[in-house]
């Protein structure tokens, strides 16, 4: 197993790591009265898979035998080890909801795993997706990692950028809301951690008055379309036509 997959693992479980579930949860607001069929697609250490199979029905996808051989399993779902090849299985119109985040700026061609995600999903069925916003990191490097020259690099450059996953294709988000417009609308776009990783002091965060506090703060500033922009990430909600 790879450090950085190791050391990943181990950031999710920290406040920095909770932070970006918590904001996701309060976003996507995904009743429990109902049993939904979810597909988390990249599921990564099947975080979200496990929270949301607490009340429905969640197919986890996930190629990497690195990432899911260190999933949470505190519920019950089902785990696809495959990748992309899985979706062209599985039958029109047959989820109520689909879940990719951080996934599409590492795949080789968006635009047809967006289609699938597309005509799986029933009708007034919701996409989630979460991508990394370029502002929100030049903010990181700049303010958080004391690194003006990667900002800069970051700002004034573009194009692929490499790191622990492969190589993080950038993209906007009209590109992707363009590239399904027809199919699907966007509905709703937050920020994902507009102040929290701009804070060096670490101490602060594990104490549950500060991080509460924080976690409003983060919940209503990722409403407002001035934080949207300089936020770490940005998630977009679509719903099928």
């Amino acid at each position: 197993m790879s450090a950085a997959i190791d050391n990943y693992r181990k950031t999710v479980e920290q406040p920095w790591g909770r932070m970006f579930y918590d904001l996701i949860y309060r976003q996507l607001n995904i009743p429990s009265d109902k049993k939904l069929k979810i597909l988390d697609f990249g599921a990564g250490f099947c975080i979200t898979a496990g929270h949301y199979a607490k009340s429905h029905e969640v197919t986890a996808v996930e190629p990497s035998e690195e990432m899911y051989s260190l999933r949470f399993s505190d519920n019950d779902y089902t785990l696809v080890p495959q990748g992309a090849e899985y979706l062209e299985t599985l039958e029109d119109n047959s989820y109520d909801v689909v879940i990719c985040h951080n996934v599409l700026e590492y795949v080789d061609d968006r635009e047809a795993l967006l289609q699938q995600f597309v005509r799986i999903l029933k009708k007034g069925g919701m996409l989630s997706v979460v991508k990394h916003n370029d502002p929100g990191r030049v903010m990181m490097y700049a303010v958080l990692n004391d690194n003006p020259k990667a900002a800069l690099e970051l700002l004034t450059q573009e194009g692929s950028e490499n790191c622990a996953f492969g190589t993080r294709n950038v993209y906007n988000n009209e590109t992707l809301t363009a590239s399904i417009a027809d199919k699907a609308e966007l509905t709703a776009m937050f920020g994902v951690r507009t102040f929290f990783g701009l804070s060096s002091n670490n101490d602060i965060k594990f104490t549950d008055e500060w991080y509460e506090a924080m976690l409003d703060l983060e919940t209503e500033a990722g409403k407002k379309e001035e934080y949207k922009k300089i936020a770490f990430f940005n998630h977009l909600i679509f719903k099928k036509k």
